[in-house]
């Protein structure tokens, strides 16, 4: 089987070393410090040093740029980062696999498709627009092979505290019946990317030459207002009926002021504003994937939450 480097330990890359793994592939994990799922080859080094990417992913089949720079860093970290994958791709001949996001469109009225203009106006919808344009040019002029592969905000067993309905700050909240504070409208419908099923089309983008030359949405189910994912959730759980109450918009402004974090949210603050939805049925079309429906989701999610608290206790 094939050689496969994923370039981050985090939600995503620890659900698609689980997935390429039980593929039958060879994984290498890349860090900065070296960590990593247990079972695979753990490496440390500095994304932004192109010799080193290279010198990693020598012979590989794919790289997969899983990375997250933190929220208030991207203008600053991402672009050495993304010209030291392009770099590393073009040296080893290795396929370039990034994880993008739907923030290079900008606001859109009506369900988001991959022939949309990048017309983000915010800084890191610009950052990523960029990216893409660079990560596009080069597989024209025949560089590198590439695609980027772009989801919604995330939710799913090992989602990080930065996910609006994660496991930190939503799950387990209202599992345990308590309330849950919300930075926007819960009632306005969503989509949600669930993660297994991230990893699922990233390995399959990483495998199958048809992905590569633009750019594809992850299946994606249909859009869910933050409340009725709430009140499935509790009623798969048995869990009393959930609480969530909105921040109003100018103690959302005032927080900004003391969090970095909470301070680059308003820029994508309209994504809460109005409906967001996600089309994503080229993808689906193409190579055979629908996403895991949401009540299925979440019961492996309670499933998960609860296993986590009973090696707690």
């Amino acid at each position: 089987m094939g050689k496969h480097v994923i370039v981050g330990a985090g939600q995503v890359g620890s659900h698609l070393v689980e997935r390429l793994t039980g593929m039958g592939h060879d994984v290498t994990v890349v860090t900065r410090s070296g960590s990593g799922p247990e079972g695979v080859e753990r490496v440390a080094a500095d994304v932004a040093d192109r010799a080193r990417l290279a010198a990693v992913a020598k012979g590989a089949d794919t790289i997969y740029n899983c990375v997250n720079p933190r929220y208030h860093r991207w203008a600053r970290d991402w672009p050495p980062m993304a010209a030291s994958f392009l770099g590393a791709a073009e040296d080893t001949g290795a396929a370039l696999v990034t994880l993008g996001c739907l923030y290079g469109y900008g606001p859109v009225d009506g369900p988001m498709t991959e022939d949309l203009p990048l017309a983000a106006t915010g800084t890191k919808g610009r950052v990523r627009a960029a990216m893409w344009h660079d990560m596009l040019a080069a597989h024209r002029a025949g560089r590198v092979r590439t695609t980027e592969l772009r989801g919604s905000d995330y939710y799913g067993p090992g989602s990080t505290d930065q996910a609006y309905v994660g496991e930190t700050r939503f799950v387990k909240p209202l599992l345990a019946g308590r309330r849950v504070l919300y930075f926007s409208d819960p009632s306005i419908p969503h989509a949600w990317t669930y993660l297994p099923d991230v990893a699922e089309a990233l390995a399959i983008a990483g495998t199958d030459e048809r992905a590569y030359g633009r750019a594809w949405h992850i299946p994606t189910g249909p859009a869910v207002s933050t409340r009725e994912v709430a009140e499935r959730l509790c009623r798969i759980a048995g869990a009393p009926a959930p609480r969530i109450q909105e921040v109003p918009r100018p103690v959302f402004t005032a927080l900004g002021l003391a969090n970095p974090m909470l301070k680059e949210l308003r820029e994508t603050r309209y994504q809460f504003d109005r409906p967001y939805v996600l089309d994503s049925s080229a993808f689906q079309s193409v190579f055979g994937m629908a996403p895991t429906p949401m009540d299925d989701a979440l019961r492996t999610i309670v499933a998960a939450s609860r296993a986590s608290a009973s090696r707690a206790a």
